[in-house]
């Protein structure tokens, strides 16, 4: 159990979090959600405890393992391998492995039979189980198989991290992050290096994590699916929500009309009351009594609206031009970059359609953004052509565009540098507008922009010369849900054509009708969504013996039976415990039912025998509050049940 317990902390001149209090309970799957800035990942380091409260406490059991995975990745190790490093996981593992070999070592140099050499014997045994229940000897395998999940191949194993990018060097991390089994498990923003496939693997996986989960993320695909209780993060407060993602967007917005109606019944109130005061003050009879009422009025505690964390204003993309029927036509594309000798796309035939709205998928590495780069013209093929049809006017954002912008010009500026000359300036005003850059949030500088400020920023230079073929390269990176959630209905309802490439696996299912699967040297097209090409493709590999998953060997079938047992052994417990608290819970609830029955049968009773009315209602009165709290502490305990038994379950059918 995890308790933050009055937490304050300030960074310059802005609150973080003010007195919070948040209870996390073993076993929770937490979805950390709140906007940019508001203290997601502020809240991670003060668990790790990289990050100290300015006032309050954390409490933490002793011994508890912590694995949190970070937005950048920590220097040193850029030598080791990719395998050395992942595996590392478990420091406690390396001390073991130090010490047993220096009990090797000594055992070498003493006499065998003396009672040092038998204390260091009875001293290695007691380690090498430890290092077993640890899990030791199988971290190396898991974590092969977890980089392979990842997208790594096998022939990348031995090489340095140097060898691989910033993105890949963090998927290496979370690897790592992953085969520790801690016993709270933080993961900030893990879908951001991850392509689609990777996605799908992180969510099985984590689906049987035993331990706490804690997630922070945008993905909502990975909120719905992994995470039973959410945590708001915004304004210096944590709000807990006791269900999912869509249980908390409904209950958020409830909480938010509902306290938009107390603050105007408040007004409504405080103004009747001033003009009571104003009325009588001045008549001697009444003055007293107009004292008591500003006194009132003063201690009246102002009801605070809970803002409204949706996108400010709606994406609303121009009319595209008119253009033909067809929009682009791949004819036999090759395409290879001048240091491999194998091309990476060959042979590739595809037509694209006006009013199309195609979502690219595949593995990192596979050519998502080479075929993006080649229907927007900045690559030419090998051989082979792609022809764009009549009056096609191409709209392309690239992934990096946004790490590029000027960083001394404003928002207007980057804008009116993409408009023609004849471009009004209130037209300027109004697609600056129309991205979320009113008045004077059009004057920003780019270097203060937040991340999704700028993927908007792209966009607004991209639609003050409407396109009517619109290629992106990963355009929900740092937005946040909000804002994704705005840019894909933009997208559904604009009337153009649309060719995207992310890593949102619920931004390309409300995005795309047409997906297009990257199957090196070439690609496969399937007309529907992106649930439609789950199918699709599980179908087909099921009928293809060459893509079927690779069958488990017999030591691996033992050793997953092991790691299931030892699951369910320690869910047993906590089963154990909650099924006697849910039983001893029911029958006080039902004696309190039981006794409130009878004192109400005495009080509508119309007998002779005197009955003590006020003794009995004060007991109905203390019995309500016993039956409310008793109740509260039974839905927490069967929800837990609930929980431990789905969880059982899963493992049993892993």
């Amino acid at each position: 159990m995890i308790d933050f317990i009055n937490i304050s902390k300030n960074f310059a001149a802005q609150d973080i979090f003010t007195k919070v209090n948040l209870r996390i309970n073993p076993g929770e799957r937490i979805g950390i959600v709140g906007p940019n800035g508001s203290g997601k990942s502020t809240l991670f380091s003060m668990i790790c405890g990289t990050m100290l409260p300015d006032s309050g406490s954390i409490n933490l059991p002793k011994d508890m393992r912590i694995s949190h995975l970070k937005q950048q990745l920590p220097p040193g190790d850029e030598k080791r391998s990719l395998l050395d490093y992942s595996a590392d996981a478990i420091p406690e593992l390396t001390v073991i492995l130090k010490r047993l070999k220096k009990i090797d070592h000594d055992l070498t140099i003493i006499d065998a039979a003396s009672p040092e050499a038998i204390a260091l014997l009875h001293k290695h045994g007691e380690l090498q189980s430890r290092f077993e229940t640890l899990g030791g000897y199988r971290l190396r395998s898991e974590t092969e198989a977890a980089l392979s999940g990842l997208g790594f191949s096998e022939g990348r194993f031995a090489e340095p991290l140097t060898s691989f990018s910033g993105g890949w060097q963090m998927r290496a991390q979370l690897a790592r992050v992953l085969v520790a089994h801690p016993d709270v498990l933080l993961l900030d923003e893990p879908s951001n290096y991850l392509d689609i496939p990777a996605v799908e693997w992180l969510c099985r996986f984590l689906k049987s994590f035993a331990g706490t989960l804690l997630l922070i993320s945008h993905d909502r695909f990975l909120l719905r699916r992994l995470t039973t209780i959410t945590v708001e993060v915004n304004q210096g407060a944590l709000t807990r929500y006791p269900g999912d993602y869509d249980y908390y967007r409904r209950e958020r917005e409830n909480r938010r009309l509902a306290t938009i109606s107390a603050k105007r019944n408040q007004e409504r109130k405080m103004e009747h009351m001033q003009r009571t005061i104003d009325r009588f003050r001045s008549k001697a009879s009444k003055a007293s009594q107009a004292q008591s009422w500003i006194k009132q009025l003063d201690k009246m505690e102002e009801v605070e609206e809970l803002d409204d964390l949706g996108f400010s204003g709606s994406i609303v993309l121009p009319p595209p031009p008119p253009s033909g029927a067809e929009i682009a036509r791949f004819e036999n594309v090759t395409f290879g970059y001048k240091n491999t000798a194998i091309p990476l796309l060959k042979n590739i035939n595809f037509e694209i359609n006006r009013n199309d709205k195609i979502a690219i998928v595949g593995y990192n590495g596979t050519g998502k953004t080479t075929l993006l780069k080649l229907l927007s013209g900045i690559l030419q093929p090998c051989s082979g052509k792609v022809v764009l049809g009549h009056n096609v006017i191409k709209g392309y954002q690239a992934q990096e565009f946004s790490d590029i912008l000027p960083l001394e010009s404003t928002a207007f500026d980057v804008v009116r540098a993409a408009a023609s000359s004849q471009t009004p300036p209130n037209s300027l005003r109004s697609i600056l507008g129309t991205f979320g850059f009113s008045g004077d949030e059009a004057l920003k500088p780019v270097k203060v922009l937040s991340g999704g400020e700028k993927i908007r920023l792209c966009f607004a230079r991209i639609f003050v010369n409407p396109p009517n073929l619109l290629i992106l390269d990963e355009p929900t990176t740092h937005l946040d849900i909000a804002a994704r959630e705005a840019l894909q209905l933009a997208l559904k309802q604009y009337q153009g054509t649309v060719c995207l490439v992310s890593h949102d696996i619920e931004f390309v299912e409300n995005s795309a009708e047409t997906i297009i699967a990257m199957e090196p040297p070439g690609i496969r097209k399937y007309l529907g969504s992106y649930s439609y090409y789950l199918e699709k493709s599980n179908s087909q590999n099921i009928a293809d013996p060459s893509t079927a998953t690779v069958q488990e060997t017999s030591d691996q079938r033992k050793e997953r039976r092991r790691e299931r047992a030892r699951r369910r052994q320690e869910l047993q417990a906590d089963k154990n415990r909650y099924e006697k608290k849910v039983s001893h819970l029911e029958n006080t609830i039902e004696k309190l039912d039981v006794e409130s029955g009878e004192i109400l049968q005495q009080l509508s009773a119309c007998g002779d025998e005197p009955v003590d009315y006020p003794a009995l209602n004060r007991r109905l009165h203390e019995l309500q509050i016993d039956q409310e709290k008793a109740t509260e502490q039974w839905e927490d305990a069967a929800t837990k049940l609930e929980e431990i038994i789905r969880l059982n379950s899963e493992i049993h059918n892993d």
